[in-house]
């Protein structure tokens, strides 16, 4: 999985008789965090952002400027800057100066009365506060588990940030159906996020569809659903075949191919009206892009989302690099059931196959999975609808949105949650029981979720990352709107606070 370096610097005293002495602790320190962080930042996939620390402990101006100009070298784009003992705050300046100003800033310190690292941090990060720095302050001991965990959680989120700076979406066919919250709004997203846009007719992909894609993959591809589903595949003549559901498979293909030729990094797909009534439905296209194997073997989820959802799919590949890689869901708002005090979220789109057992063997999860005849009503050219309900297990869900130009992110932790068989099929009835379903559970009203949240589709994946979306959207100043409980365990930052 892509990621961008981390450094980390340390700044202590200008006095000769003082560095020397403590200089190696403070290099014991260093070396620590360093280990820690390069084993605690391991994605799903094994790899791990590249962790780069200043050859030397900031002891004077040249030292500040040497140690910023190396880790500008290495490509650093976010700093952990070290605070464990009393150092002299102006040093910080010829250090960011050489490294550069737009780098998110994590200043982290001990807590240790002999050697008060938190008086140096208060003193150097208040004197980048003055200057508009939106830096975040961590004081806590390396041993404590909890510290370990915001320090991680803070550089997910950094690393979220820095790098989609650097990436290009791929919109194919532009928001579907004139719905103006999918719409990619080129300014604001340039201005907080640094993503921009490709966007590249369907027809291109219908072309690649027809001329380039290997038929033998779509073979391939064909026979390991018939294996992995067998009668679960509902062929019914006409809107299900062999052939449409190939005619998906290369569909998929041709997305990833012309992904790769443009260097789109994460994409969209209109699909409605002009391929699922020409050519195919998108669902199991998109499925496969989001899901983190196909007949190949293993592979890294690629974000792709329904009905070319720009916002949404900018959520999406937030959601999955916080979370080190995890497959990421896409879902409707679709129904709220006050009985039970449950959200039935479901859409016809890319639910990622993973969250049918949340395993990375195809198998069990595929073991859940029914494909369905698309709906005629909606879908003229067929294809096959997915269908599962997702296994139970916390999630996070999230949306980012715009107000007055301005953009926000709804933010909350739920549960999935698993019905007996009777009462989810009877709730399944009530929306589509041929599309995938995520039964949810929030910690907040209906009302506050409605009257809060910025459109008709929310993006959800496993874990608890609230903590890690709000990091990135102080860092990126995106307003973090937390729904729930944990809003008030949120500490609104000084800039928020000061206007």
């Amino acid at each position: 999985m892509r990621s961008t370096p981390i450094g980390i610097a340390m700044l202590n005293d200008e006095r000769e008789h003082v560095w020397s002495r403590n200089n190696p602790e403070n290099e014991r320190v260093v070396r620590q965090w360093a280990e820690v962080l390069g084993r605690e930042l391991k994605n799903r996939d094994g790899s791990a952002p590249e962790i780069v620390v200043g050859s030397q402990i900031i002891t004077s101006v040249r030292t500040a400027q040497k140690v910023g100009c190396e880790l500008a070298r290495a490509g650093v784009k976010q700093v952990v800057m070290l605070y464990n003992v009393w150092n002299f705050p102006f040093l910080a300046w010829p250090f960011l100066n050489s490294l550069g100003k737009d780098v998110p800033v994590l200043s982290l310190s001990n807590n240790n009365g002999k050697f008060p690292g938190n008086v140096g941090l208060l003193a150097t990060d208040g004197a980048l506060r003055q200057a508009g720095f939106r830096t975040h302050r961590i004081i806590g001991e390396i041993e404590d588990p909890k510290t370990r965990k915001k320090v991680v959680d803070w550089l997910r989120a950094s690393q979220a940030l820095t790098t989609m700076r650097n990436e290009v979406y791929g919109l194919y066919g532009g928001h579907s159906m004139g719905m103006e919250t999918g719409y990619f709004h080129l300014v604001p997203t340039l201005k907080y996020i640094g993503t921009t846009a490709r966007q590249v007719d369907q027809l291109w992909l219908v072309k690649v569809m027809e001329d380039e894609v290997d038929e033998g993959e779509v073979e391939k591809g064909f026979r390991w659903f018939q294996e992995m589903l067998g009668e679960r595949i509902l062929y019914d003549g006409k809107m299900l075949t062999p052939e449409t559901l190939k005619q998906q498979i290369r569909l998929y293909l041709a997305m990833r191919l012309v992904n790769e030729e443009k260097g789109f990094d994460f994409c969209g797909l209109k699909g409605q009206r002009e391929l699922t009534e020409h050519v195919c439905l998108g669902d199991v296209a998109e499925m496969l892009m989001n899901d983190p194997y196909d007949w190949n073997g293993p592979k890294e989820p690629t974000v792709c989302a329904t009905e070319a959802d720009s916002y949404a799919a900018i959520t999406m590949q937030m959601l999955k690099y916080i979370s080190g890689g995890l497959p990421v869901l896409f879902m409707d708002v679709r129904l709220y059931h006050p009985d039970l005090d449950l959200w039935d979220w479901c859409n016809s789109g890319n639910h990622a196959s993973w969250y049918a057992s949340r395993s990375d063997d195809p198998k069990e999860n595929f073991a859940k999975v029914t494909l369905h005849p698309a709906l005629e009503l909606y879908f003229k050219a067929g294809g096959a609808s997915v269908e599962f309900d997702a296994a139970p297990g916390e999630m996070t869900f999230a949306r980012l949105g715009l107000w007055d130009d301005k953009p926000y992110m709804v933010i909350v932790k739920g549960e999935v949650v698993e019905l007996p068989p009777e009462e989810r099929r009877r709730i399944n009835s009530m929306t589509d029981p041929t599309w995938p379903h995520v039964h949810a559970k929030l910690p907040c009203s209906f009302q506050e979720f409605v009257d809060l949240f910025p459109c008709n589709h929310v993006l959800g994946v496993a874990g608890d990352h609230v903590r890690s979306l709000v990091y990135l959207c102080e860092i990126s100043g995106i307003t973090p709107v937390v729904l729930g409980p944990e809003a008030k365990e949120r500490t609104e930052p000084i800039w928020e606070r000061v206007r």
